[in-house]
């Protein structure tokens, strides 16, 4: 089974390309974040007709939202709210015997600052609230997908150095998310199959001039698995 994910950034807006890509990929899954759509609006019509007839959606207007496209039959549809709020940020479904969650981390905003900042306070409770959750209930044969919104390692920006201010890059957001995949019994399957060394990005920023040449990107969209499937996971 394949599993692509993608913040798409609004679903409606970029179905086309959603349609296309899903008509020119080989995958089984596509999960998506920031649909911006409230359910009775998302484009299920074009995904059903591009030959996708399963689809878990929780969204809202204008903000946050996830969503799974399946080639497969989705059961066991659920979701969860974090931090005593009711934002769009997770989506879970039982897919050919796997448990998937797609989450949307909350960005955090533009200072590193909790005294300043709340969005830089919510995005760490709720990373400490999902590593308390599942440290408690440890997955087993689950797969963790999303845009996380955090590169936790040098080599997953293009200067660690310049970027070590930066919310997504800071020390406590690294700190908090390395926790949550050690303490929450998760593998980074990415990093697993590429190694530690490798830079990898899967973001560049679009106000970039030219984002292929400047290549300034970081990695904060990620494909975890549950220990139990360490050995089965491909990239």
């Amino acid at each position: 089974m394949k599993i692509a994910t993608w913040n798409i950034n609004s679903v409606r807006l970029r179905i086309q390309l959603v349609t296309k890509f899903l008509k020119e990929h080989d995958i089984d899954v596509l999960c998506l974040q920031e649909t911006k759509t409230q359910n009775e609006q998302f484009p299920i019509q074009a995904i059903t007709k591009a030959g996708w007839p399963y689809i878990a959606i929780r969204g809202e207007k204008s903000y946050n939202g996830v969503a799974i496209l399946s080639r497969l039959p989705l059961t066991d549809i659920s979701h969860q709210n974090w931090t005593g709020r009711t934002d769009c940020r997770h989506i879970s479904a039982v897919v050919k015997g796997l448990t998937l969650h797609n989450f949307y981390i909350p960005a955090g905003g533009d200072e590193p600052d909790i005294d300043k900042n709340p969005k830089f306070i919510h995005k760490l409770k709720f990373i400490t609230e999902m590593t308390k959750h599942f440290s408690q209930q440890q997955p087993s044969r689950s797969i963790l997908v999303g845009d996380l919104n955090i590169a936790p390692l040098a080599e997953d920006v293009w200067s660690t150095r310049q970027l070590r201010n930066t919310v997504s890059h800071t020390a406590i957001e690294r700190k908090n998310l390395l926790a949550l995949v050690e303490q929450g019994g998760w593998t980074d399957s990415v990093r697993a199959h590429f190694g530690p060394k490798e830079v990898l990005f899967s973001w560049w920023s679009y106000r970039a001039r030219d984002w292929l040449a400047s290549n300034r990107g970081r990695r904060l969209d990620h494909i975890w698995g549950s220990r139990d499937l360490a050995s089965k996971v491909e990239a």
